[in-house]
């Protein structure tokens, strides 16, 4: 996994572009997040995470990660699009203020997703633990700084 560049950086490149803010879509993205939240806690409850079924949550909680930071992304007026897009929603992380270490760990979610759909990497459940941790321990403050 290579460095994670700056927002800045997928900016100069054109895979971040600047637009108008696209409130609706964000407030859909927002909506569509915190129901896909409150189902996967649901199904925490009620089925045990496995080695069997470790990719599956890591793919849930990736998700909704990515789905609340481009909905701040298009309240503040930014869309990325192409090759590079997702890394691109991550960098963003830096410029709402979380630590590097954050950024990092987000970006190796993002990696790994990308290995379980497209190269069959297989992950176990001391990993998806790690990002359910992770994830518990920055999504109220992500979804903060995304209010509209």
């Amino acid at each position: 996994m290579s460095a994670l560049r700056s927002f800045e950086e997928f900016i100069k490149t054109g895979i971040v572009k600047k637009q108008n803010p696209d409130i609706s879509r964000a407030e859909f993205l927002l909506k569509e997040s915190e129901q896909n939240y409150q189902s996967i806690l649901e199904m925490l409850e009620k089925i045990e995470i496995t080695n069997k079924n470790a990719n599956n949550y890591i793919k849930n909680f990736h998700d909704i990660l990515m789905q609340v930071i481009r909905a701040k992304m298009l309240l503040d007026g930014f869309n990325a699009s192409g090759f590079g897009a997702h890394e691109a929603e991550v960098a963003y992380l830096r410029n709402l203020g979380f630590s590097e270490n954050d950024v990092q760990f987000a970006n190796q979610i993002r990696f790994f997703r990308n290995g379980i759909l497209y190269y069959g990497t297989i992950l176990d459940k001391e990993y998806a633990l790690k990002v359910i941790d992770f994830f518990n321990s920055i999504y109220s403050r992500l979804k903060s700084v995304s209010k509209l």
